[in-house]
């Protein structure tokens, strides 16, 4: 039975997978959006949020924190510096996913897995691009 049991494996060792949602999660801090699977993009988005979270409190233990478990320093301080304080306001939530659609070579779900606020204005501009051509 797997009552009470979150983790979802997405087919891997636990170091793959710890390493795999770092780099989804340090990608989304330097893009503010990456466009993923969907059972990816819901297990990045638990720890996207947990690091926002720590990002908010701004400590020293809570950097460190995050420096451990994303392991890239460029990424933290930017979380730190630019991503966690744009989200003073707002008590959680900071993710949003969009669904894309389908795959070709294997049928999985896409989507796009993007900040809340951070990202309204690159989607119409994206669209505009799509419609000039």
């Amino acid at each position: 039975m797997r009552h009470r049991k979150k983790t979802v494996k997405l087919g891997r060792t636990s170091a793959h997978r710890n390493e795999l949602l770092a780099n989804l999660v340090c990608a989304l801090i330097d893009n503010k959006r990456i466009k993923t699977t969907l059972p990816k993009a819901k297990a990045a988005r638990s720890l996207a949020e947990k690091m926002v979270t720590l990002g908010k409190k701004g400590s020293l233990a809570a950097r460190r924190q995050a420096l451990s478990t994303l392991k890239q320093e460029g990424s933290v301080k930017e979380l730190f510096d630019a991503v966690a304080p744009s989200f003073s306001s707002r008590n959680g939530g900071y993710t949003r996913i969009v669904k894309l659609g389908r795959r070709i070579s294997d049928s999985s779900e896409m989507v796009l897995l993007e900040w809340v606020d951070a990202v309204a204005a690159p989607v119409a501009e994206v669209a505009e691009e799509a419609a000039a051509e």
